[in-house]
């Protein structure tokens, strides 16, 4: 099935010529790192001696830069919306050599061009990231107070700010466990800031099959688990107003998110490992803090792939939770999406993925070993 995208720069569609001129363009989408593009194309000279694409104005820096993408089901998914940052140029003698390669940030580099000393007194990690989304024109994610912390009170540890806005918002969203992306929403021009944590209770929104002799997407996957990682966190914390000489205490072994199978890390680790915690805050963020840890740690499955949009028949975001059919008991099921690279020709649209998984399936019903190698295992150990 071809691809049906449209390009624009500075806000305006791309004429059709220059499609035919795509050597390749790459999207790639994170959860936890800002989205990029990269778009190459083939080099000529003008008639003016000039060389088409570099001396036009077309990519100059920061000029706007959005791509949408027609899904199966004729709806529109905007997959990129940002400004060219950087570019590669190659002047070959040969004219077929030559060719540049466009590179480009999602919106969120706009919170990245100036450091601030600011103090955020009396608000939550929620709050401040509306506030500085507001800004910037970006429309706030309605979860971005959903679970929010406490707030930051002059009483206690007010939060202070030295740095860009994106960094300071890409460490309140790591230490609180969340994600935080600006992503354009359906149409260009609608850039939405999340601060969000990981949504993982829905029903999928694709099958990834292996199973299917007809309806199968994706040829292969490569699965990895590892379960060197903590299971509880040991939180303590003194009190910067007095109260609990001996500090306060915040032990925890719950990330506060669903397993997304029977068995989650310490389950399927079968031996606790725990991690102390202190932390520079305010005794009410300490909890928080901790379940964050185990939130990051409890991602422990990961699998990566390739799939097409004409086999899938979706196209596949950043966020949301797939199904996974042909993998076996252990790994078949539910699967949040972490990362999406969108390679994008006039034939086709491919993807790249990357899933994680905070849980596996259910124990074997044999209960283990087999007898047999069970008891040769023990010989040999004892």
């Amino acid at each position: 099935m071809p691809a049906t995208f449209q390009i624009r720069l500075g806000g305006i569609p791309i004429e059709d010529s220059m499609y035919n001129s795509i050597e390749s363009l790459e999207i790639e989408e994170n959860a936890d790192a800002a989205d990029a593009l990269l778009l190459r194309v083939p080099v000529a000279r003008t008639a003016a001696g000039d060389l088409q694409f570099v001396g036009d104005g077309k990519f100059e820096p920061h000029t706007n830069i959005v791509v949408v993408a027609t899904a199966p089901d004729n709806s529109s998914q905007c997959l990129f919306d940002g400004f060219v940052l950087a570019w590669k140029l190659r002047v070959d003698r040969a004219a077929a050599g030559s060719h540049v390669e466009v590179w480009a940030h999602d919106a969120s580099w706009l919170m990245n061009l100036e450091e601030k000393v600011k103090e955020w007194p009396g608000v939550t990690d929620g709050a401040v990231a509306n506030s500085i989304f507001a800004d910037y024109g970006f429309e706030p994610d309605g979860a971005n107070t959903t679970d929010d912390s406490p707030a930051h009170t002059e009483d206690g540890h007010t939060l202070m700010q030295r740095s860009t806005d994106l960094h300071l918002l890409r460490t309140l969203a790591r230490r609180s466990g969340r994600i935080m992306r600006v992503a354009c929403k359906d149409h260009p021009g609608q850039r939405v800031g999340y601060f969000i944590p990981p949504s993982i209770d829905g029903d999928p929104v694709a099958t990834l099959s292996m199973v299917d002799p007809d309806a199968w997407s994706v040829d292969a996957l490569d699965v990895e688990w590892d379960v060197m990682r903590p299971t509880a966190v040991g939180a303590r914390q003194l009190s910067f107003a007095g109260g609990n000489p001996e500090g306060d205490v915040a032990d925890t072994d719950s990330s506060g998110l669903t397993a997304l199978d029977e068995r989650d890390l310490a389950t399927y680790a079968g031996k606790p490992s725990t991690l102390i915690l202190t932390a520079a805050a305010d005794p009410s963020e300490v909890p928080q803090r901790a379940a964050a840890v185990l939130r990051e740690a409890g991602w422990f499955v990961q699998a990566v792939g390739e799939t097409d949009i004409g086999r899938l028949k979706a196209i596949l975001r950043v966020g949301t939770v797939v199904a996974v059919e042909g993998a076996g008991t252990l790994h078949s099921g539910k699967w949040f999406v972490w990362s999406v690279r969108h390679i994008i020709t006039a034939d086709g649209h491919r993807m790249r993925f990357t899933l994680v998984r905070n849980a596996v399936g259910p124990a074997p019903s044999g209960g283990g070993l087999p007898g047999g190698l069970a008891g040769a295992v023990a010989g040999a150990l004892g």
